[in-house]
């Protein structure tokens, strides 16, 4: 008690003050109308700012999982409207119908969707960087599509972040055919322009036209069968005219591609196993 009563009176004048400062504080504001709507007006800004930051904060927060949800729905919506698409073809037999990609083949497979973070145009070697990785079940070798046809192949796969080599790279090689043929080739890109690729080997007994659709073949442990690729726009005859070079416009608009889709499919992961293993069981031996 007696520290107590000590402590109070040596700071006596401490208490005072802070007593003063608030009888002070309630006088002027009380009866001083503008001091008093300053204050307040102050104090509402700043809690605005502050309430403004939380909610830009909450926001950018759930951006991720808004973003997968619309690429989800954006690649429904071009599933849908490819069937539609489909439909209105086979009834028409108009092939401005199937302008939009073609993804009724791939219900049956997972689809890790995701978003491109990078791409090239103009090198002879582009390459496209997408926003999933191993941590998202992408792997070495699977397929990528877009809701317009086919995109490309994953290269190489970090944890979260993978290197795909799209159609427009010199080293692309995708097997493809022409629908409702049995012929196949495989698609090379050649350079400059984003839209034109080639089908080569097409043999020289095929028959088809100008505006036939390109598909992927199936032929391949990346691709099933029957996505779209392109139409048929020119056809040319091989260096050595023993098989046709078919020009092929793309249906995927590389310059604005925004949301694509990693291929998730156990039965082409297997082929591609099955076939590393056919590879390594006929390499000849090694000397020792």
């Amino acid at each position: 008690m007696h520290n107590l009563t000590e402590f109070l009176s040596r700071n006596f004048h401490w208490f005072l003050f802070i007593i003063l400062e608030v009888i002070s504080g309630v006088l002027l504001f009380r009866f001083n109308s503008y001091q008093a709507s300053v204050w307040f007006t102050s104090a509402n800004n700043l809690a605005g700012i502050v309430y403004e930051q939380e909610s830009k904060l909450l926001s950018f927060l759930s951006m991720r999982e808004a973003n997968e949800e619309l690429t989800k729905h954006n690649l429904e919506l071009e599933q849908q409207l490819k069937t539609l698409s489909d439909q209105l073809y086979d009834q028409t037999k108009d092939s401005t119908y199937l302008k939009r990609g073609q993804f009724r083949q791939l219900t049956k497979y997972r689809l890790i969707l995701a978003k491109v973070v990078s791409n090239s145009l103009d090198r002879p070697d582009n390459l496209m960087t997408i926003d999933r990785g191993s941590a998202d079940g992408v792997r070495k070798d699977m397929g990528v599509a877009c809701g317009n046809g086919v995109v490309g192949i994953v290269y190489l796969v970090g944890l979260h972040y993978s290197v795909v080599i799209p159609v427009l790279n010199n080293k692309s090689n995708i097997s493809c055919s022409i629908a409702g043929r049995d012929y196949f080739g495989y698609l090379h890109w050649a350079g400059n322009a984003s839209n034109i690729a080639y089908l080569d080997d097409v043999p020289r007994h095929a028959r088809f036209k100008i505006g036939d659709r390109v598909l992927t073949s199936g032929y391949s442990a990346v691709f099933p069968a029957g996505l779209l690729v392109g139409k048929v726009k020119k056809v040319f005859n091989s260096e050595d005219g023993l098989s046709y070079r078919v020009q092929v416009a793309l249906s995927t608009d590389f310059a604005n591609l925004r949301d694509v889709c990693v291929i998730d499919a156990p039965q082409l992961g297997e082929l591609r196993r099955l076939m590393e293993a056919a590879k390594d069981s006929i390499k000849p031996p090694s000397d020792n």
